[in-house]
């Protein structure tokens, strides 16, 4: 009865509205919380994964591939074939390997703050791609030679006629692409629409 009352929208008693308002807001902002923190756990999961993926996936390269001939996936269209980036994407800017490694550390500190407001899954699955990728890089660049904050990426992945990546970069692309994806259907982070 009190459901189809709740639909209908006549309640027995005047008292009986407010306590519908009240249970439907209490109700809501239990639900609320929860979300925003799966929401939470799906970003963090997604950049744990991310991050495993290019670990492993480095420390193979580098124990198996490195300093061997590279092996050919898909005849000469795709390889595997270790080098290693002191620069940016497509090795540009090989002398700002300092100023790449502080703008990765920006990032996952923005990403991290932002996640407290976050309740829209596809922006979990989207910023935790970009936190994982950023977090394989960053770590290359700390831990690996010629020294703290002047490491250089191991890339792997070369295409024919494109530049050689790994699965850090895949992610952070992915994760940008899906961003720029969600920005123009209008969906927030928060997890509000708006059509403009």
């Amino acid at each position: 009865m009190a459901e189809a009352e709740r639909i209908i929208g006549t309640p027995d008693t005047p008292d009986a509205d407010r306590e519908e308002r009240e249970r439907a807001g209490t109700g809501a902002a239990e639900a609320g919380r929860p979300r925003g923190k799966r929401r939470i756990a799906v970003l963090f999961t997604v950049a744990v994964f991310a991050y495993a993926l290019d670990l492993i996936s480095k420390m193979v390269v580098v124990a198996k591939l490195e300093h061997h001939e590279p092996i050919e996936i898909v005849g000469d269209w795709l390889r595997f074939e270790a080098i290693r980036n002191a620069g940016a994407a497509f090795g540009f800017g090989e002398a700002f390997t300092v100023i790449f490694t502080v703008i990765a550390a920006a990032v996952i500190v923005v990403i991290i703050r932002l996640a407290r407001k976050l309740h829209s899954l596809p922006w979990a699955i989207a910023l935790g791609l970009l936190l994982g990728g950023a977090l394989g890089n960053l770590t290359d660049r700390i831990f690996r030679s010629p020294g703290v904050f002047e490491g250089a990426v191991v890339d792997f992945i070369a295409p024919k006629g494109f530049a050689v990546f790994n699965l850090a970069d895949s992610a952070i692309v992915c994760g940008g692409i899906l961003i720029v994806l969600l920005s123009f259907r209008g969906l927030d982070p928060d997890g509000t629409v708006h059509k403009d």
